[in-house]
């Protein structure tokens, strides 16, 4: 690696290091520590799907999407009879 590679490096290394000192500084790496923690608290409290479930929702939301793009599309052609054939 070049000289001018590692004085990337470093650079770098140091404006990520000042920022991170001055979020330390404010408390906001605290508040960040905080929230993921209260986040992962909650989400423990969530009941998530079974397998089962969770197939057959996947099944529905993607007949549910053929069908609002199968009607996208008869419409489509209906509109464009209507305003460009006729």
């Amino acid at each position: 690696m070049s000289v001018s590679g590692w004085t990337s490096i470093i650079f770098w290394a140091f404006i990520v290091g000042a920022i991170f000192a001055y979020l330390w500084w404010q408390g906001q790496v605290r508040q960040l520590a905080t929230y993921v923690q209260e986040t992962r608290e909650e989400l423990k409290k969530c009941s998530w799907p079974t397998w089962v479930e969770l197939k057959g929702s996947t099944a529905l939301i993607m007949v549910a999407i053929a069908l609002m793009g199968l009607f996208t599309e008869v419409v489509d052609r209906i509109l464009y009879f209507i305003f460009f054939v006729l």
